[in-house]
């Protein structure tokens, strides 16, 4: 019996699984593209860039003249200047975190332009999240 389809298929599955992780991995914004995604968006002097509690944060001027703190998904590259109101109350906030399979969700506020909570995931880890303010999709999680 030749096993040799078999195992090229398997090798081939292999090298495919690692590509992808590595495509993951490259999905990230860096320093760089963080620095350039807000000058787009019209920042300007743009300094303290750093990743903290799993986002991009950045003190930077606004278009309008004005200093700014800013938070970025490392991801999307969305834009969360710290002066930013939210539509949704924390009742919508605990609804979509419960909708998304957090439990015990408490310390829920918006601070800084971004919802923040602290809640349990489906799997019982402590968690805190940040969610974004328009939409309530959570863009951030780190262990509490």
């Amino acid at each position: 019996m030749n096993n040799r389809p078999l195992r090229t298929a398997l090798f081939a599955a292999v090298v495919a699984m690692a590509g992808s992780g590595i495509a993951q991995a490259q999905d990230a914004l860096t320093a760089p593209q963080v620095r350039a995604q807000l000058e787009a968006q019209g920042y300007t002097n743009i300094n303290d860039v750093k990743f903290e509690d799993g986002m991009w944060e950045a003190d930077a001027k606004s278009a309008d003249g004005k200093q700014v703190d800013v938070k970025l998904d490392p991801r999307t590259g969305n834009v969360y200047p710290d002066k930013a109101v939210s539509q949704l109350s924390e009742a919508d906030i605990r609804a979509q975190l419960s909708s998304a399979g957090y439990t015990g969700v408490s310390d829920v506020k918006l601070d800084d332009g971004m919802w923040k909570a602290k809640a349990r995931t489906a799997g019982g880890e402590k968690v805190k999240v940040r969610l974004d303010p328009a939409t309530g999709a959570v863009v951030a999680q780190e262990k509490d």
